[in-house]
């Protein structure tokens, strides 16, 4: 005759207390209740909508820098075309005209543009307007993945060339 092995002793006595549950009902899932995946319905959409509010946030945060330094750099690079100055008007005349040469404005828009990794156009109205449109490139990092790729910003800033005083003398 075989005697039956003895059943070993559990390795670590329950660490909880006896009575910190008492009265309350335990929820088991097990063979008899198998698991359903109902949560599964509710929580892939919602981390769609999370992921797609993420990218709002951080994307168009990008979008609106974009827009910012687009007209910083348009600003910037209007005063550097105005400040391009024809020399023969500036000696030439009496009162002194000063006219913007086109092809030096043009020229110093340009390097202010191209220094800041942006693209842009120059326009020169009449003799002492400058306008220029700056575009500065972005790219989103959350919503290009629904194929919204490119959040660049645009601005236009104009400058006129000013000669001599531009308030009345005498006080106000």
């Amino acid at each position: 005759m075989t005697t039956p092995d003895p059943i070993p002793p559990p390795t670590s006595p329950p660490a909880t207390d006896p009575h910190e549950n008492a009265g309350v009902p335990r929820i088991r899932c097990g063979p008899q209740e198998p698991d359903r995946g109902s949560l599964m319905l509710y929580m892939v959409p919602i981390s769609v909508i999370l992921m797609l509010f993420a990218g709002l946030v951080f994307d168009g945060g990008t979008a609106i820098t974009a827009r910012g330094r687009a007209a910083d750099l348009a600003a910037q690079a209007a005063r550097a075309g105005a400040n391009a100055l024809d020399p023969a008007s500036l000696r030439t005349g009496h009162p002194v005209t000063p006219r913007v040469d086109p092809a030096a404005a043009h020229a110093a828009a340009i390097r202010v543009l191209t220094a800041a990794g942006a693209t842009g156009t120059l326009t020169v109205h009449g003799a002492d307007t400058v306008s220029v449109t700056a575009t500065v490139p972005a790219r989103t990092a959350i919503l290009s993945a629904i194929g919204l790729r490119d959040v660049s910003g645009t601005a236009t800033a104009t400058a006129t060339v000013l000669h001599g005083l531009s308030t009345p003398q005498g006080g106000p």
